[in-house]
């Protein structure tokens, strides 16, 4: 299972041997992992290192230490990329702009994906999302539908990198998204064209025609844009 170390920077070749394994498949997501006395023994070190290993685990996000149980590979990773690419943005001093480009780039793709990919049962889900665009009069409600529709496309796409990335870049910019949804929705008719264009999307995929949904989806978010510049 485990081979022993007798090297320096011991707890970096434990960590080493952990995502080895993970890599392998012995080890997946919400398996516990042996107990630090069982580690000591397999490995040959001291527990001082494990337990430095176990900690630099659990700070990039890749286990988490449930009290009197243990330590367990994480069986959710969906909030890992948020910290460290806001953390970036702020320091690269990135400009809404160029999240806005990003989010095009990957949900232009993802639309094409999930209309090779999504099943009957997501499309019956991703249906009733489109539809109950148009049940409320709360803005601050069909916003989140709104966001709702854009992550089932990603999650759909069957790409995990790409959910979690889009999730991760729409997080950071969500106010944003909204205050050009109220720039949109001042001019009459424009919540209409809003939950048609959604509706498209959701019609190209529903026939499986990916660059239709591609184009439907490159529209949509043209015309969110042309609104966004005037926030500036």
């Amino acid at each position: 299972m485990f081979s022993p170390i007798k090297n320096t920077k011991v707890y970096e070749q434990v960590i080493d041997q952990i995502k080895e394994m993970i890599n392998e498949g012995t080890l997946k997501k919400g398996d516990k992992l042996p107990s630090e006395r069982d580690l000591v023994e397999q490995l040959n070190v001291s527990r001082t290192s494990i337990r430095e290993a176990l900690r630099a685990l659990e700070v990039i996000g890749l286990i988490e230490c449930k009290q009197g149980e243990g330590n367990y590979i994480k069986s959710d990773f969906k909030d890992n990329l948020f910290e460290p690419l806001s953390i970036m943005f702020m320091l690269e001093g990135s400009n809404p702009d160029e999240i806005w480009e990003l989010r095009k780039i990957i949900e232009v793709e993802a639309s094409g994906l999930a209309a090779k990919r999504i099943t009957d049962d997501q499309l019956i889900e991703l249906k009733e999302i489109a539809l109950s665009l148009n049940n409320y009069e709360d803005e601050e409600i069909t916003a989140e539908i709104d966001k709702k529709f854009h992550y089932k496309i990603a999650e759909f796409s069957g790409n995990v990198l790409i959910f979690n990335i889009l999730r991760t870049v729409s997080t950071l910019v969500d106010h944003f998204i909204k205050d050009a949804r109220k720039l949109i929705l001042v001019h009459e008719g424009n919540k209409e064209i809003l939950a048609s264009q959604h509706f498209d999307i959701y019609l190209s995929i529903e026939r499986h025609n990916s660059s239709a949904a591609r184009q439907a989806m490159r529209e949509h978010l043209d015309f969110a844009n042309k609104y966004k510049m005037k926030l500036k």
